[in-house]
């Protein structure tokens, strides 16, 4: 599987033009769907790029301390609306939650005390804490959205605390090793691209060091290559079950805040969000000195685009733009083929007493099995979600997809036991298409 040739093209030319104007030394951009990796390309020369060069993930890697935190919910070591001194006594800014902190909505400063942490070696998890102080709250949790990777390191603290491991063995028995991204590691292994600031008078190289960032690993550390993050891609557009089931990476890509008043930008429970027309990417991007890197998925289609280049940051243009304007320019171009129809088999039981029309409020509704599933959709009306429905016992359905979600769909009955209405939390649907109740 690939791009069609016009697509490719296109892809490329976004790269090259990236690398040539934002003067980085090398610029290596993949697109992936269905687990595949459709097309790579790389511009610059300084290492020539290669699908397995790593290049650092900086901030990209918050979504795998986020995931990190989220299997330790599913498994019941804490919950997301936890204060943060339950995990960690003593600290002075304990009144702020885990969820918060995921969000970047708990109020905090941007960074840790101490030196710039992404260009000095950082300290253990005790030092990190130990430095902390009243003033790094910056405002009130949830009145604005500031981002803060303070706030990811103190997450890799209570990952470290509740578990006794440290966050780098986690994360590599957690998720690395799992997806088998082999070549995504805490420090750099060959062959990987050297980092660099340009100098924006002469545009001459200046190579940055490769430290190791001790606490604050969680909010940037990782190493990787275009392959292995087509495999994380995959994972957030079509979830492994053994790392994390599918509705908790769908309740990671919930929208927590906005970012910019346009409601272009968001952030969810780790990744960030990006609307481009009526499409929502999913992922984050990341830098650290020497490096840029980007990671963009669009879940319903599967498709998603990584961008990495080594100059810490692209003159004229940002390393977003170029993944936005690329993932955005496949899916114009080469959507995804609808499934096929196929028959579905003949609804059985209470099931098949409940299938056919519906009316309410001189509307009419349409329902309907998918598997074990009731659905249920205004006819008419293309752009309104359906409502999705599990079976709890008899005559008793909870909605868990549409606007009904949460809600209990009770088949009444008269006494003959025959299907009568359907009340959906108060509003009851009828075969009579003159009900109006």
């Amino acid at each position: 599987m690939s791009l069609l040739p016009e697509t490719g093209r296109r892809v490329t030319e976004i790269a090259a033009r990236a690398q040539s104007a934002g003067r980085a030394p090398s610029l290596a951009l993949a697109v992936v769907r269905d687990r595949s990796l459709l097309h790579f390309t790389g511009a610059g020369e300084t290492p020539p790029p290669d699908p397995k060069t790593q290049y650092r993930l900086g901030s990209i890697t918050k979504t795998l301390t986020a995931t990190m935190i989220m299997q330790l919910r599913d498994e019941g070591f804490f919950a997301l609306d936890d204060l943060l001194y339950r995990h960690l006594p003593g600290t002075p800014v304990g009144g702020i939650t885990l969820r918060q902190l995921l969000g970047h909505v708990s109020g905090l400063q941007r960074e840790p005390d101490g030196p710039w942490w992404e260009r000095n070696t950082g300290g253990d998890v005790e030092q990190l804490l130990a430095e902390l102080a009243f003033d790094k709250i910056a405002g009130p949790p949830y009145r604005t959205y500031h981002y803060s990777n303070l706030a990811y390191g103190l997450l890799g603290a209570v990952l470290q605390r509740v578990t006794g491991e440290s966050w780098a063995h986690l994360v590599g028995k957690r998720v690395l090793d799992p997806l088998g991204m082999k070549r995504t590691t805490y420090a750099p292994v060959e062959p990987y691209a050297r980092g660099y600031v340009v100098h924006s008078l002469d545009g001459s190289l200046h190579e940055e060091p490769r430290l190791d960032a001790g606490a604050m690993a969680p909010a940037g550390q990782l190493w990787s290559t275009v392959t292995d993050m087509a495999k994380w891609a995959a994972f957030l557009a079509d979830p492994a079950p053994t790392v994390l089931s599918r509705e908790t990476v769908d309740e990671m890509c919930t929208p927590v805040v906005m970012q910019d008043e346009t409601w272009t930008a968001g952030h969810a429970l780790g990744p960030e969000l990006n609307r481009v027309g009526e499409r929502v990417y999913v992922g984050h991007g990341g830098s650290m000195p020497g490096y840029v890197s980007q990671l963009l998925v669009h879940r319903p289609s599967r498709t998603g685009v990584i961008a990495f280049a080594n100059a810490y940051g692209l003159r004229g243009t940002s390393i977003r733009a170029v993944a936005l304007e690329a993932l955005t320019a496949v899916l114009d171009t080469e959507p995804v083929a609808p499934q096929p129809w196929r028959p579905a088999p003949a609804p059985q039981g209470e099931s098949a007493e409940l299938c056919g029309r519906w009316w309410w409020m001189g509307g009419e509704f349409e329902v309907l099995t998918e598997g074990a599933d009731l659905v249920m959709k205004p006819v008419g009306f293309a752009a309104r979600a359906p409502w999705r429905f599990v079976r709890e016992s008899a005559d008793r359905w909870r909605g868990v997809a549409g606007t009904n979600t949460g809600e209990v769909l009770t088949v009444l009955r008269d006494p003959d036991g025959e299907v009568v209405t359907l009340d959906i939390a108060t509003f009851v649907f009828s075969r009579d298409p003159k009900h109006l109740a």
